[in-house]
């Protein structure tokens, strides 16, 4: 099978969203399927404001028409920036079975940002995503949350983990006081960041990435220590050094570094919110908590292995499977037109979430 992939999240990004499709397409391959993309690289584009690093691309549906005349089995568009819009437009003039996928909590980052209502930006994802043959989503709350949302045709792909650069054996020392509770991400305001800074914790509080709250977070807690953006390789040694990963966001669907941490043997400290209920959940390998305090000093009695065990469940191949039984799925279920009422949950009634 031949699938062109349409995303505007892409290198020189480094987040969730890029490390996911570059991993499950590499995985696929394995199984026997082709993929490419369709990237902001592939148009003119301008830095987003306020995130740089982020590329608008001025695609338009005639220019993604002529990646999809190479003969692509099936289309799935990852994102719903201008390059996903093209992609849109370009498979519903053609006729063109496509699948979408959900990865961003866009309404709630929108909402932190600017203070545009839910109900708005809901509405246009709904707009966007409905139009496809399926809907691609990491969890099962997550599934169930857009389904009372009014969103149709929930699949599952969950994600993996590099086992071979994520392992305990990365653990080096480090000289800080402990214990250490690591956060790595996106320093922005949508994750959360002063609900664990704000902690009165022991030891050290160790936050690794970058991003436009930097400064602010910097200057409002000088105790903390700021390591700045790491490669994948420099974070699992930070990961399998720390004694706790924590995860303040209230608004990621998954939480990539939920997993790395987990398979560098560092126990997750979160709250119970989607994304965090569904990696870790009742695992014995994190402590989820309304009290992210309370989380953080419960998860320093975990056992490390406890953590391992865990991740060990998510590969990158059954990712992969995920993904392309999705999309099997969907084309199948789009040539045998189910009823409205069978539509709305099918592929989750049929393959529920599994690791």
């Amino acid at each position: 099978m031949r699938i062109l992939i349409a995303t505007d999240a892409w290198r020189p990004q480094v987040n969730g969203v890029v490390r996911s499709l570059e991993s499950m397409s590499a995985a696929a391959s394995e199984l026997g399927a082709r993929i490419d993309f369709v990237t902001p690289r592939d148009f003119n584009s301008m830095p987003m404001p306020t995130y740089p690093e982020i590329d608008l691309a001025f695609a338009t549906p005639r220019a993604v028409k002529r990646r999809l005349d190479a003969g692509y089995d099936h289309v799935h568009i990852a994102t719903e920036g201008p390059v996903g819009l093209a992609a849109r437009a370009c498979c519903i003039d053609q006729g063109r079975c496509f699948t979408t996928s959900y990865h961003t909590r866009f309404p709630e980052y929108v909402q932190a940002r600017i203070g545009a209502p839910l109900s708005l930006t809901y509405a246009l994802l709904r707009w966007f995503h409905n139009a496809g043959a399926g809907t691609m989503v990491s969890t099962q709350s997550l599934a169930r949350e857009l389904t009372e949302r009014g969103f149709k045709r929930m699949l599952r792909w969950s994600r993996g983990v590099d086992h071979k650069t994520f392992s305990p054996d990365a653990a080096v020392e480090l000289d800080l006081p402990r214990p250490i509770f690591l956060y790595a991400g996106r320093l922005a305001v949508e994750k959360n960041l002063d609900a664990f800074l704000s902690l009165d914790l022991p030891g050290t509080k160790l936050v690794a990435g970058d991003g436009p709250e930097r400064a602010r977070l910097e200057a409002q807690y000088p105790e903390a220590r700021f390591v700045g953006m790491k490669t994948s390789q420099e974070l699992a040694k930070l990961y399998a050094s720390c004694d706790v990963f924590v995860f303040p966001s209230l608004t990621d669907t998954f939480g990539m570094v939920l997993l790395e941490a987990m398979a560098c043997g560092a126990p997750v400290a979160a709250f119970p919110t989607p994304g965090p209920l569904d990696v870790v959940g009742t695992s014995g390998a994190g402590a989820l908590d309304a009290d992210l305090r309370k989380a953080a000093l419960e998860a320093l009695g975990i056992e490390r292995d406890a953590a391992i065990a865990h991740a060990r469940t998510f590969t990158w191949e059954n990712s992969a499977r995920q993904f392309i039984d999705a999309i099997n799925l969907a084309r199948g279920a789009t040539t045998t037109k189910l009823a409205p009422s069978e539509q709305r949950d099918f592929a989750f009634r049929r393959t529920p979430i599994q690791p």
